[in-house]
């Protein structure tokens, strides 16, 4: 195998293009790891050692070696430079850069588009750079244990809570749709939390102006000794301090309100986590959902 380069590259590109080069020094298992790797660049930066090394099919610590012949003291640092650009937004996948450059040829208004698109996949790109597959699995026990799972959200955030609520309860409580409800239900935020206790959760948003009825729901909940689930939009929002999990989603939009894409992909992450911690029957629960509203003709397929 390589030596380790006295000074590794410092910027995707380059790094991707350093392992490149060293492929045909490298051991059979490594070259593996490194062929992967070049083959998949997206995925440095949103999955951890072990499921990259998993999806390579070598051992994590072959991707400690890859690191290493290119200049790294290890996988981490080798895969530091990916989430830094990602997060930035400023990580350039050539495919996408040609989908967005295609886009704006076509005048004023499909620049508008290529805008738009451009940022949309920069937010949830940023999103799975810095998303941690433990503090999902952590939330999502949270919700399945819970003797009521409560989703906050007004204004735009209302759609996303609603929606969470209504997918969750089909995976949580097929039986008892009560354990996951969106909040407010009647009057305000508070007077629901007012009714809570540490055997519950709540899953509150709120994103910059942060709205004073969400902060102050939130405050309470913490009094009374509620876990807390906050999905925002920056890590000095009032909501991080209190929350037993915090989860950050960048909402940049070319237009002058937020873009909510972000948060729904982390939402549908996070039911996804859901769904795989409920119960085995979880799957025929869904699958009688929906047959009794094809029975009922509610459906038309």
């Amino acid at each position: 195998m390589t030596k380790s380069m006295t000074t590794p590259p410092g910027e995707p590109n380059a790094i991707l293009g350093a392992l490149a080069a060293a492929l045909e020094e490298l051991s059979p298992q490594v070259e593996r790891a490194a062929a992967y790797v070049l083959d998949n660049p997206g995925e440095i930066a949103v999955n951890s050692m072990r499921t990259l090394a998993d999806a390579a099919g070598v051992k994590p610590n072959t991707l400690v070696r890859m690191a290493r012949a290119v200049g790294f003291d290890g996988y981490e640092d080798f895969r530091e430079p990916f989430r830094q650009y990602a997060a930035e937004g400023t990580l350039s996948f050539p495919d996408r850069a040609r989908f967005l450059q295609t886009i704006s040829q076509g005048g004023s208004h499909w620049s508008l588009v290529a805008d738009m698109a451009g940022a949309a996949m920069a937010n949830v790109e940023a999103l799975f750079a810095a998303v941690d597959a433990d503090d999902l699995k952590a939330a999502a026990e949270l919700i399945d244990g819970a003797r009521r799972a409560n989703i906050l959200g007004v204004g735009t955030a209302k759609t996303l809570a609603d929606n969470f609520a209504y997918v969750a309860s089909m995976a949580v409580g097929p039986d008892r749709p009560e354990r996951v409800v969106a909040i407010p239900s009647v009057g305000l935020a508070i007077d629901d939390v007012a009714r809570m206790t540490s055997d519950d959760v709540l899953v509150a948003m709120t994103f910059s102006p942060y709205r004073t009825e969400i902060v102050e729901a939130v405050k309470l909940a913490e009094r009374r000794g509620v876990p807390i689930i906050a999905v925002t939009d920056s890590h000095g929002s009032p909501l991080v301090p209190v929350a037993t999990h915090a989860f950050v989603v960048p909402n940049d939009s070319p237009l002058p309100f937020s873009s909510n894409i972000a948060a729904t992909a982390l939402l549908e992450t996070l039911l996804a986590f859901v769904v795989a911690e409920s119960p085995d029957d979880v799957a025929t629960a869904i699958d009688t959902f929906h047959s009794n509203r094809r029975a009922a003709g509610i459906y038309h397929d």
